[in-house]
């Protein structure tokens, strides 16, 4: 929670917060990151690229999916950039050119870093449960592990927890995917990563 004293920072501090940082504005603060390490990076990316025979009209779901990675929502006051998120096609038929989304996507999926666990966790999933998100994927590169969240009444429940190589089925997806692919060939290299670096916070 923002100080009842202190100046809430606005759209304004994200627009002029440096290129190289990911910016995001929960609860009033503004929470600048560095870009995460390579493991973060790969896994986003296969997560994304597993997934990418859902996307456009006429793919695996209902009506198809859109699936993109970073994008900026802005919901409510908050605004938040999961690493991948994915709205159904029905719901999202067409995208404006705007720079950012105010309709919450049907799933999205952060991966966990040192630097922004917490803030992912605690700050974040919030967010997503009032807006409305009824699917999270919570992905541990250092643990090898794959969370699944589904919103019931306003409260995130674990389904299930995936770990190591496993093949799985997650919802809302009803397709088998590979979990070992998110970090096959992938060194983790834990004292030297970017992504452990911390969490800028702004104070006006």
């Amino acid at each position: 929670m923002v100080n009842p004293g202190r100046k809430r920072a606005t759209y304004r501090d994200v627009i002029d917060s440096p290129e190289h940082m990911i910016a995001e504005l929960v609860d009033g603060v503004l929470n600048l990151t560095t870009r995460p390490g390579i493991p973060h990076t790969v896994a986003a990316s296969r997560m994304l690229s597993m997934l990418d025979a859902l996307s456009g009209a006429g793919g695996g779901g209902a009506g198809g999916w859109h699936l993109l990675f970073e994008p900026e929502l802005h919901l409510g006051e908050d605004i938040v950039v999961p690493d991948v998120a994915a709205w159904q096609v029905e719901r999202l038929p067409e995208m404006s050119d705007a720079a950012y989304f105010t309709l919450p996507p049907d799933w999205l999926c952060e991966v966990l870093a040192r630097s922004t666990g917490a803030l992912d966790r605690e700050a974040k999933l919030p967010i997503y449960a009032r807006a409305g998100v009824r699917h999270i994927w919570l992905i541990d590169v250092r643990q090898r592990t794959l969370e699944v969240l589904r919103l019931v009444r306003g409260t995130w429940r674990t389904l299930a927890v995936h770990r190591g190589d496993e093949r799985f089925r997650a919802e809302p997806f009803g397709v088998e995917l590979e979990l070992g692919r998110l970090w096959a060939y992938v060194v983790p290299t834990p004292h030297s990563s970017r992504a452990s670096e911390p969490t800028a916070r702004y104070t006006p």
